[in-house]
Formats: structure tokens, sequence, C-alpha cells
């Protein structure tokens, strides 16, 4: 199993002929039985790397925040809810708020430092236990060099499913 990330990117730049044609395979795949096993894969290989000693996904994603979550994290820092966006989000044409710049400002040393108070969007990545996983198989595999969890799932699910690149 590969957990650091410098491990993963070079992985999946190696692979990604082999995974261009697995997620071909994947959108093939009976959605029912792909969720099962994602979601059975992702709770193995989650329970054996730390989010906390990578910090990829807070270096490179645009973070999605719901209203409901800058109240809390605002009062934490000190901020009422305006001084916050103004300091911390931006607003993207559809009128979502996302996190304003990358890394996340609150990023240090690979640990988020509001982890408790952390946004929704960050607590749910990478996603792999939420249901529909083929309809995100495109953002999915975006992540495959840079999550490891991610790029583990994706290999066991390889072995699992008896995939081979040159069928």
């Amino acid at each position: 199993m590969l957990t650091k990330p410098a491990d993963t990117a070079l992985a999946a730049e190696q692979m990604q002929e082999e995974n261009d044609a697995f997620l071909d395979f994947l959108r093939r795949y009976p959605a029912d039985e792909l969720d099962l096993t994602v979601h059975r894969l992702n709770d193995t290989v989650s329970s054996q790397v730390d989010c906390r000693r990578c910090g990829q996904c807070c270096r490179s994603l645009m973070i999605n925040v719901k209203p409901g979550e800058i109240p809390p994290l605002a009062q934490h820092l000190d901020l009422d809810a305006a001084n916050f966006i103004g300091q911390y989000l931006e607003q993207s044409l559809e009128g979502q708020f996302i996190i304003n710049r990358q890394p996340c400002h609150f990023l240090s040393e690979n640990k988020c430092n509001v982890y408790d108070l952390r946004f929704q969007s960050c607590r749910d990545f990478p996603h792999l236990h939420q249901p529909d996983v083929r309809r995100r198989l495109f953002s999915i595999f975006m992540s495959y060099g840079r999550c490891p969890i991610i790029f583990n799932v994706l290999e066991m699910l390889k072995l699992e499913l008896n995939f081979l690149s040159d069928s």
C-alpha cells in the first residue's frame, strides 16, 4: 500500500493509460455492485491511511463551504461572518462559497489547524463512502494521484475485479 503522496503521484503518472482503460471499464460496471465494493475497500484503506499526515487535498482542491458552516468557524477565529467571508472565502458564479486560495488557509505542517470545525466537504473527501460512485468516476480519477486513499482503493478494485489493462 502506498501512503506517501509523492509515491502515489509518480505511480499515477506511470499508470495513466491503464487508468484510462479502467475508467472505461468501470463506466460499464453495475453501479450497485461498484458502490458496495468501493465502500468496503474504502473502509479497509481509510483505516490504514492517516489523512492528517498528508494534506494533499488541502493543497489542491476547491473546498465548498455551506453557509451554515461559516458562523462556528468565524466565532472560533474571533471574527464575524462578514469578515470571515471577506478573508477566507469567495463566491462562485453559482453563488456557492469556496475557500479563496490553495493551499487552504487552515493547513499548517500537513495538518488542518481547525480540524474539529472543518467543513463538510473536507470531512467527506475523498467521497468514496457515498453512493453513486460510478456517477463520480471522473472526479475520483482526477484525485487518483493526489490522494493515497483513492489510489489504494482503485488499485485494490483493479485486483478484485480482475481488471487487466490489455483486455
